[in-house]
């Protein structure tokens, strides 16, 4: 296994790792989220459902909100998300692979553009091998953020 493949390997293991956290009683539909930075750190974050469900949180969101918190959102180098439904006991399995929502995906074109980087979004089963790699374009097609409003990562305030 490359080193690379070991890299993937280990942010995929901390995303399944933050499933676990998933506050997820109203759905069911547990997500964890890991988000790998520039130096090679991981951070990770799971859904925040609400019983007024507007307030709820997805993974990807709240994982990228604790990059921010520390100052590290141009740090931002790439991105896991695994989630599936939640067992009566509370575990996630099978193979089924899922996507960033779009309200997610347009919050990691947020990360992405002031990153100033291409981020990889890596999405897998909470169980199995199965990956499929998607870029914030792929995901996102003409999507708007902080360059149609000028600013740029290095205007960041």
């Amino acid at each position: 296994m490359s080193a690379e493949d070991k890299n993937i390997a280990a942010l995929v293991a901390a995303a399944r790792g933050a499933l676990a956290h998933a506050h997820a009683p109203y759905s069911r539909f547990a997500v964890g989220a890991a988000v790998r930075l520039t130096d090679g750190s991981i951070v990770t974050g799971s859904n925040f459902e609400n019983a007024s469900y507007g307030l709820s949180l997805c993974a990807e969101t709240v994982a990228l909100a604790t990059v921010n918190a520390q100052g590290r959102l141009a740090d931002v180098a790439e991105i896991a998300v695994v989630g599936g439904g939640m067992a009566a006991d509370g575990s996630v399995g099978g193979e089924a692979i899922v996507s960033p929502c779009g309200r997610c995906r347009q919050v990691i074109n947020e990360a992405e553009q002031m990153a100033g980087r291409p981020l990889a979004i890596y999405c897998v089963a909470p169980e199995g091998d199965g990956l499929v790699e998607h870029r914030v374009a792929d995901l996102l097609p003409h999507a708007f953020g902080p360059a149609d409003l000028g600013i740029t990562p290095a205007q960041k305030s």
